[in-house]
């Protein structure tokens, strides 16, 4: 399995865990990776789960390598979508699958930034669905599902704000640690964002037939 912008590895850690599976996690800072190698090691997932610094419109894997693979809020910086799905297909094998949860545009009007992304629009590469699923047919994906996930994510931050609201600080670790000390604009913006119909996440499940 291969989890493209692993990050930390903690979706690569979970999919190990949950279903047994040998994750391999590329990302393009070599911090996250590092760190994430030293998560792995604390939760004994080190032999499941290999996490690997590199380049996801450049991978250094042989053609057909993975039988599956996903991306979790990637292609939300990269505007070479095409090149990101030709580079995913040519390392899956025939008849895997390739699952996309990304935040997309799915209404109109301007974005307020910041955003967890990206400070400003110049650093956000947020797509439609119809731009995601056209990338992924061009580079001979099929694609087998879809689903908007805007109320999933309203609901997550609806939590997550009651769960600050009821703490006395941050927990020691989590997502605000990389996001720094602008966590709670950028989360606010988020919600707004959503609420207002402009970007919700959404999945995306393609084939390599």
């Amino acid at each position: 399995m291969l989890d493209i912008g692993c990050g930390l590895g903690g979706a690569s850690r979970f999919v190990a865990s949950q279903y047994g599976s040998r994750v391999t996690g590329i990302d393009l800072t070599n911090e996250y990776i590092e760190t994430g190698k030293i998560m792995c090691a604390w939760v004994a997932l080190d032999d499941q789960v290999a996490l690997r610094q590199g380049n996801a419109l450049s991978m250094s894997f042989e053609d057909g390598t993975f039988e599956d693979g996903f991306m979790m809020h990637v292609d939300i910086n990269n505007e070479d979508k095409a090149g990101l799905c030709s580079e995913v297909f040519r390392v899956l094998r025939r008849g895997a699958s390739f699952g996309v949860y990304d935040v997309m545009w799915v209404g109109d009007g301007e974005l307020t930034y910041p955003v967890p992304w990206a400070a400003t629009s110049e650093t956000s590469a947020v797509a439609s669905p119809e731009q995601y699923k056209h990338a992924l047919q061009d580079a001979g994906f099929a694609i087998v599902a879809e689903r908007n996930r805007r109320d999933f994510a309203l609901a997550f931050f609806g939590q997550l704000r009651a769960k600050a609201a009821g703490a006395s600080g941050p927990p020691p670790l989590g997502i605000h640690i990389l996001m720094g000390a602008s966590t709670v604009v950028k989360v606010r913006n988020m919600v707004e964002n959503i609420s207002e119909g402009r970007i919700a996440p959404v999945e995306l499940i393609a084939r390599k037939d």
